[in-house]
């Protein structure tokens, strides 16, 4: 149990300084040189940089510490060890990593740096930590005004901070690249946080079923479960198959279903995960119920 535990507290720590070095490389290697602002505290930080050349690393800490310490006394130890971690070590990665602009092309700068920063935020929340900064302050805001959602708060926080930028720099064009930024930060994060979806679902109306299902067992290897259904307009009874297939298998169980009922009907969803006994084991992976 105790070895259990160390593993997975080395895993997490391991996630979040990989998805810290990340973050820090697109803020100093794309956005910071670039005065891109994709929200946040570190957004922020890259404006208030431009005002008064205060290092971005101080203001975050200078931001995030106290936010930390607020949010440990209104929200409780939710927040943990993690967090704290993650947000001094993005200082400190602020600190020693100099920034500088690997393209002048603000419009290849937004892109990457919010890919590579998307790609360090999804690994550090999926490490359960965060980088303090809007999410904090989002949930911090939340606890004083509970009529309003967390993602109002940091969205709004977010607009602000991109709306800043631009009046700092004195460019319209500057907000609009940090827009471009957050967008595909946040898509990135989702991304990671949710798969690419190499799986897909299957839900087949048949009057086939079993031909249908142990064709899929046998070729596939994949298990389906079967629902009774009802269809409303006609009030006949009708059969329901539920199969979960890998993006390989896709056009095969397409081809099966189609061999056996020309006239069966099939919808079919990406999934992002599976999980259940049985689906990741190898060479048991059933797909069904």
């Amino acid at each position: 149990m105790r070895e259990k535990i160390w593993y997975k507290t080395t895993v997490s720590i391991v996630g979040l300084t990989v998805g810290v070095f990340l973050l820090a490389i697109g803020l100093t290697f794309f956005l910071e040189p670039n005065t891109i602002a994709p929200g946040g505290v570190t957004g922020f930080a890259i404006v208030f940089k431009k005002i008064t050349n205060v290092p971005v690393y101080l203001t975050n800490l200078a931001i995030n510490i106290p936010l930390f310490i607020i949010g440990i006394l209104m929200l409780g130890k939710n927040f943990g060890w993690k967090t704290l971690y993650a947000t001094t070590l993005l200082s400190f990665f602020l600190k020693i990593i100099p920034p500088q602009a690997v393209t002048p092309d603000l419009l290849l700068a937004s892109i990457f740096g919010g890919l590579v920063s998307g790609i360090g935020l999804g690994i550090v929340f999926k490490a359960g930590g965060t980088t303090g900064g809007t999410d904090l302050i989002g949930f911090i805001l939340n606890k004083i005004f509970p009529s309003l959602s967390v993602s109002t708060f940091m969205m709004v926080i977010d607009m602000l901070v991109v709306i800043f930028a631009g009046i700092i720099d004195k460019k319209v064009e500057t907000s609009l690249y940090s827009i471009i930024a957050l967008f595909v930060t946040v898509k990135v994060i989702d991304l990671i946080l949710e798969g690419i979806g190499y799986l897909k679902a299957f839900l087949i109306i048949t009057n086939k079923p079993e031909e249908i299902s142990e064709r899929i067992m046998k070729d596939l290897n994949r298990g389906a479960t079967l629902f009774k259904g009802k269809g409303m307009y006609t009030k006949e009874e009708r059969d329901v198959l539920l199969c979960v297939v890998n993006r390989s298998q896709f056009a095969k169980a397409k081809e099966i279903v189609s061999n056996i009922d020309k006239d069966a009907f099939i919808m079919v969803t990406e999934v992002s995960e599976v999980l259940g006994e049985g689906f990741e084991e190898i060479g048991k992976e059933t797909g069904g119920i």
